[in-house]
């Protein structure tokens, strides 16, 4: 029988107004790849940042080993052999691989001055120990995400971690990297006897990965399953309460316009640096053209210049046959185009406001809502606003509702409501169905596959490439701001792909040098 290192009897964690885990039982055994799932905001970051002492439990215990422990901060986690990877890297991108490793307990040469050479020393040999192969003298700025995520892994192992907790590991990795972080899992498990908690929403990986999986929904612990006794079907239902049908979607034949084309953007991001490198692209009527791409190498930014929402600094933007770069979104949506921005909480929508009023943005000079442009008609304005929410099955119990007040998925489907609700001939989509449930997903992409059907052409952003090949009809791949290749989906697989994503395609046609 397998020993049990940790079991949580009983977890409860209440914030203000919210309770995030409600009497959670949950056993970790030695020496497993346990996963736990469930949607955003089901508790399971909460749990795990309870048991690695970021967050005190309102009320429970924490066993470790059998005797009862209190772990009422991260040092404290460490002692026992706990350590976490967060989602979000906490390295310092200016240090080096070394200093990194060693932060918080430097090797020193005296009280004043810590070891550099002993630090370097220090991160060669974890590299040998756990092959995880680092450079440590590299700046961490300038270091792949894989790269980094890999360094976070030895800094925990350094620090004695026996237990390690991963947070949604694989959100920014490509498929290369996703690969090379379940080898260095399954090693550190099989060879070396470590014990890894794997938090993650992405189904096809822990069914991979995992041995056993525990799943959770608003708060509670639904049930512990081993991994070879399930599959989606049955996770996707615990995670949301009934069945999820995961359809084929059916994709019509459609006539093909160019109704969108850019040519040589350039464009600079937030910090003033040159953000897009000559991107050109054509988009057709009846097509979803996905955009590829580790996040945070051009984009955002793409999008924002696309909508009216950055200035080009040089190119040319054709909307149906109108010159379009560097016009107000106003102008932009009188051309035909509608946008979906990936943070609906900063550009999508105002929480303050009601969903009607939110539903009425970008409509609320026309005909019938408004009168010359002026007088509201609210009769009007409520008509659509109640079709729009059936339509688009927004969970609430009126159109009153201030939307801050919605969940994440129902504010995302107010959004696409509005959007959609204009009959664009061009909708941009970016990060359709991020922070939203399974059922919701589901929702969301029938009705972009619809859009498309009905002749609307698409371009979809999405950090998920699995959403990527689901929807797309045509794939390019953008890495530091240059588009590096463009692809029919069914003609290529996420591995390759990959390699366009971060830069190495280069390597193939070099013949691998």
């Amino acid at each position: 029988m397998a020993e049990k290192l940790i079991e949580l009897k009983n977890i409860t964690k209440k914030f203000p107004g919210v309770l995030a885990n409600d009497s959670i039982n949950l056993d970790i055994e030695k020496g497993e790849i346990h996963a736990i799932v469930g949607e955003n905001g089901a508790g399971k970051s909460t749990l795990m940042k309870i048991l690695y002492g970021l967050y005190q439990p309102t009320s429970g215990q924490i066993y470790f080993k059998g005797q009862p422990v209190e772990i009422k901060s991260p040092l404290d986690a460490i002692k026992l052999g706990i350590g976490m990877v967060h989602q979000h890297f906490m390295l310092v991108p200016s240090f080096t691989v070394a200093e990194n490793i060693v932060l918080g307990v430097e090797p020193r040469k005296s009280k004043i001055f810590a070891d550099y050479n002993k630090a370097v020393k220090i991160t060669e040999e974890l590299s040998r120990e756990y092959s995880l192969k680092v450079d440590p003298h590299a700046k961490v700025e300038s270091l792949s995400v894989g790269i980094q995520q890999r360094i976070e892994i030895l800094k925990v192992l350094h620090k004695g971690a026996d237990i390690i907790i991963l947070d949604e590991p694989t959100a920014v990795l490509t498929p290369q990297e996703t690969e090379e972080l379940f080898r260095v899992i399954r090693r550190l498990v099989d060879k070396l006897g470590k014990t890894v908690i794997i938090i993650t929403h992405k189904l096809q990986e822990v069914l991979a990965l995992s041995d056993r999986v525990s799943v959770m929904r608003q708060g509670k612990m639904v049930g512990t399953l081993m991994t070879k006794d399930a599959n989606e079907r049955i996770l996707a239902e615990m995670m949301v309460g009934r069945e999820v049908l995961f359809e084929d979607l059916e994709k019509k034949e459609v006539a093909r316009k160019e109704v969108l084309r850019a040519e040589n953007l350039q464009a600079r991001d937030n910090r003033g640096l040159l953000a897009l490198k000559g991107v050109s692209f054509s988009l057709y009527s009846g097509e979803i053209l996905g955009i590829a791409g580790v996040e945070g190498n051009g984009q955002s930014e793409l999008l924002e210049v696309l909508a009216g929402l950055r200035q080009v600094e040089k190119g040319t933007i054709t909307i149906n046959g109108n010159e379009a770069a560097n016009k107000d979104p106003l102008e932009i949506r009188e051309l035909g185009l509608s946008h979906i921005p990936e943070d609906r909480l900063s550009t999508g929508l105002s929480v303050e406001a009601t969903i009607t009023e939110n539903m009425l943005l970008g409509s609320h000079r026309k005909e019938p809502y408004a009168k010359r442009g002026i007088h509201l008609n609210r009769k009007k304005i409520r008509e659509r606003t109640d079709r729009l929410i059936k339509e688009y099955d927004v969970r609430t119990p009126s159109q009153d509702v201030v939307a801050g007040n919605l969940s994440g998925g129902n504010m995302q489907k107010m959004v696409i409501a509005r959007e959609f609700s204009f009959d664009s001939d061009i909708l941009i989509i970016a990060q359709p169905t991020r922070g939203v449930d399974i059922g919701a997903i589901e929702f969301i992409h029938k009705e972009i596959i619809q859009k498309r059907n009905e002749g609307a052409a698409i371009l979809l952003v999405s950090a998920d490439l699995d959403e990527i090949f689901r929807l797309s009809d045509r794939i390019i791949t953008i890495y530091e701001g240059q588009i590096t290749g463009e692809f029919l989906s069914k003609e290529i697989t996420k591995n390759e792909i990959g390699l366009y994503m971060t830069g190495k395609h280069k390597d193939l046609s070099q013949g691998g040098a």
